[in-house]
């Protein structure tokens, strides 16, 4: 059986979505608002979009594009040529392009696996290769090609799709919440071992457990491709640094950007916003700097550092940090509610030493589980695509 090659554009009138604007002076509650349809009205497990959470005046419905059920909308940025299914209608916004079908040659459960499948995001990733910003538009997509059988044989193989999506979307549930648990077991760990500390008596502030808090330079590092970590703040972690993909300064730059204080093994560094409350421990043998927006902390000698800073972690004690952080979309630490953070007595050396050798031993293994969790996931998602590779090069059998 011979299957014809279509253009997305021989299928379907497309076009992209506009917005009425200023966009707030078209917002409604009325009850004849028209459904302003966002990227967030879009799950990313689902098929379809069902309803929205704001709604537009009629007048702005000659200034967007209006979209009906049965339309796909394809997400032209964010992620990336994700297809969704109207089950509503409603304008879309410039982030979307709609695809209406005008041919009459296609299942519309077919078209969904082909645009959500490698075969199609391939050629998307292709056709926007080169371009200044990595987006779809309309010229782009008219020209994607699409494996077109009879469509009683698109119907047979999205009957096998739905089949065996189903079975391996059931598995990847599973192990999604296998993931999640195991994230939550070190969480719950440390909750439980700190719990009894956290809620003793104030009797002392973080500065009286230190040797030096000292804030950072308040302008940005100059950056090269080698020399020392300037850690900011997506570099600290919950306890630790994170170094993949840091940005390195110079040893001049190092030099005077560490004139306040020279970070060393041990110390703590905290994210005074985005997001406010982390902090990690510098490792042995490393030799940082601190980027904008983040806080050094030295713990005195009778302080394990990796206790401090899972002590500061614990959401009672996050909470405490928090309360009286600034800003209306972004959270900020001052450096005086830092110092004046206040706590009880702290266990002996002996006994935080204990507590931590037992907490990274349950680090550990739940790092482990996640991994293999995560693995079990990307395993699924290999699977489906290639399920759906054999689905469009007419390979699939039952």
């Amino acid at each position: 059986m011979k299957w014809e090659v279509k253009t997305l554009d021989d299928l379907c009138d497309i076009a992209r979505g506009g917005s009425p604007r200023p966009i707030k002076s078209y917002l409604t509650n009325e009850p004849d608002g028209i459904n302003w349809i966002k990227i967030g009205d879009a799950s990313a497990s689902s098929k379809y979009i069902y309803e929205t959470q704001e709604k537009i005046k009629p007048e702005g419905i000659k200034k967007s594009r209006f979209v009906e059920p049965g339309d796909f909308l394809l997400s032209n940025s964010m992620s990336f040529g994700r297809p969704y299914i109207m089950r509503t209608s409603g304008c879309i916004h410039d982030g979307w392009l709609v695809l209406k079908d005008k041919s009459g040659l296609f299942d519309q459960d077919y078209l969904y696996y082909f645009l959500g499948s490698q075969a199609a995001y391939k050629q998307f990733d292709k056709l926007a290769a080169g371009s200044t910003v990595r987006n779809l538009n309309t010229t782009l997509v008219k020209k994607v090609l699409v494996p077109v059988p009879p469509i009683a044989e698109q119907k047979r193989i999205v009957e096998i799709l739905d089949e065996s999506f189903s079975g391996i979307e059931r598995a990847e549930a599973i192990a999604r919440q296998n993931l999640t648990n195991a994230r939550e077991l070190f969480d719950s760990y440390l909750n439980k071992i700190f719990l009894d500390f956290v809620e003793r008596k104030n009797t002392q502030t973080l500065n009286c457990i230190t040797d030096l808090i000292v804030d950072c330079e308040h302008k940005t590092a100059p950056t090269q491709e080698t020399g020392f970590p300037s850690i900011r703040t997506p570099n600290i972690g919950k306890g630790h640094l994170i170094l993949d993909n840091v940005y390195r300064v110079s040893e001049e730059t190092y030099k005077q950007w560490t004139r306040r204080a020279k970070p060393q093994s041990g110390d703590l560094i905290l994210a005074r916003e985005a997001p406010a409350g982390n902090v990690g421990v510098i490792p042995e043998g490393e030799r940082v700097c601190l980027g904008q927006r983040t806080v050094l902390i030295r713990p005195k000698e009778n302080i394990n550092p990796q206790y401090l800073a899972f002590f500061l972690l614990h959401p009672k004690m996050q909470e405490r940090l928090l309360s009286k952080s600034s800003g209306a979309t972004v959270q900020h630490v001052n450096m005086k509610d830092i110092r004046a953070l206040k706590m009880g007595d702290l266990p002996p050396i002996e006994i935080q030493d204990r507590l931590i050798e037992s907490l990274l031993d349950v680090q550990e293994k739940s790092k482990k589980l996640e991994e293999v969790y995560q693995r079990k996931i990307e395993a699924l998602g290999k699977l489906k695509q290639s399920i759906l590779q054999k689905a469009f090069s007419g390979q699939l059998t039952q």
